[in-house]
């Protein structure tokens, strides 16, 4: 099991906190719907089935090589170009995590885990 927090520099994270930031970072860029799944059907077969790969964490991060690595997990509107919304997404966590702890992010995976479209 992974530490309950980062040391970025001497300083101790919680994941929580960089959670927090990278979330509240990605759910401002255009096209994002979520982070994570927020889907309530969707939770509750996840809570009636027993899957063999469990649902991962919206929002991973790690210390690797002395920098910021963060995977984030969303759900994002059909209709958005999917590698400009990823950039969008890099460059509004990487700011948000410079911004509010004052450390570079190495590198921000981006995972497209589900389309929402437009009610008809």
């Amino acid at each position: 099991m992974a530490s309950d927090e980062l040391f970025i520099s001497g300083i101790g994270i919680s994941r929580n906190v960089i959670s927090t930031i990278v979330s509240r970072a990605a759910e401002r860029v255009a096209g994002v719907a979520t982070v994570g799944d927020k889907d309530i059907a969707s939770s509750l077969v996840s809570v009636f089935t027993k899957s063999a790969n469990p649902v991962s964490e919206p929002v991973e991060a790690a210390v690797v090589d002395d920098k910021l690595a963060i995977t984030v997990h969303l759900a994002v509107f059909y209709g958005y170009p999917f590698t400009k919304l990823a950039e969008d997404v890099r460059s509004a966590i990487a700011e948000a995590i410079r911004g509010q702890v004052g450390y570079e992010v190495g590198n921000v995976d981006v995972c497209i885990d589900s389309l929402v479209f437009p009610k008809e």
